[in-house]
């Protein structure tokens, strides 16, 4: 591997400033610390100021909130440190109605995932979808969460669930979909004995379907027997989610025809 420039025989282009990136705040921090609008000032240092945002930023500015700046909280009255510690925590408190909207399925990956244009000012919405980043607009790709059965329980792998999609229910796709497990809270892939992490469509001629000819997917973290096996996706010990995945989504899944299953846990 060698630089483009020498390649071509020119010269190289200037290098790139150094960055000297803020210290980032633990998760819980960033939640109640003034220190968050130090960051939030560093980043915006990088973000142009959009048409329709020029009066929001302008706001901001106005208590100390501006990029490349340095944010003073003893320069807050009172009132107004009051105001945002309030404001900071009604957002958090709205952020968590959304996670629960989206695990009880009122609240899809098309509404969260897309374009500056899709998303207009939902600020919340665009929020929600760092949750999946990178995640696709609708009509390229639709993501069914699962964090919890169908009723409401956190997944853990000290039960088991399945996933049943009934004859003629299976995701409905122009591409593939797939069903992936992640370990909690690190969103990591499982090691488990089989190598398996996701269960596919690609997988369907060598998946075990029901006498009836639907599909049943075991979701636990040891095995259900040999017979079963081939249907099994394995879980961690502890807390988990899955994700599923539906590439070029048809119609019917896009216009919420078709649902996805709920995830019932074994009893």
């Amino acid at each position: 591997m060698q630089p483009l420039s020498t390649f071509l025989g020119t010269t190289p282009p200037q290098a790139a400033p150094v960055v000297d990136f803020i210290k980032p705040l633990t998760k819980e921090d960033e939640k109640t610390s003034l220190d968050f609008f130090n960051i939030m000032n560093f980043v915006l240092g990088y973000c142009l100021t959009l048409p329709n945002e020029k009066a929001l930023r302008e706001s901001f500015a106005t208590i100390g909130i501006e990029g490349g700046k340095t944010f003073d909280p003893a320069k807050l009255s009172p009132e107004m440190r009051t105001a945002i510690e309030q404001g900071r925590a009604d957002a958090w408190e709205a952020f968590a109605g959304g996670v629960k909207e989206l695990n009880e399925g009122k609240l899809t990956s098309g509404d969260i995932f897309g374009s500056r244009e899709t998303l207009s000012d939902n600020y919340l919405y665009r929020w929600l979808g760092t949750i999946g980043i990178y995640g696709n607009a609708q009509a390229e790709a639709m993501y069914p969460i699962y964090r919890v059965d169908s009723e409401g329980q956190p997944l853990t792998g000290s039960d088991n669930y399945t996933l049943h999609f009934a004859p003629g229910e299976y995701p409905t796709v122009n591409a593939f979909w797939s069903l992936t497990m992640y370990e909690l809270p690190q969103s990591l892939l499982v090691a488990n004995p089989i190598n398996r992490y996701l269960i596919k469509s690609p997988m369907l001629p060598e998946l075990k379907k029901d006498a009836d000819g639907g599909l049943t997917i075991y979701i636990q973290n040891e095995s259900p027997g040999k017979e079963l096996e081939a249907n099994w996706l394995p879980a961690p010990k502890g807390p988990f989610a899955t994700y599923m995945r539906l590439y070029w989504p048809k119609e019917v899944a896009l216009d919420g025809t078709w649902k996805a299953p709920k995830l019932e846990k074994v009893k």
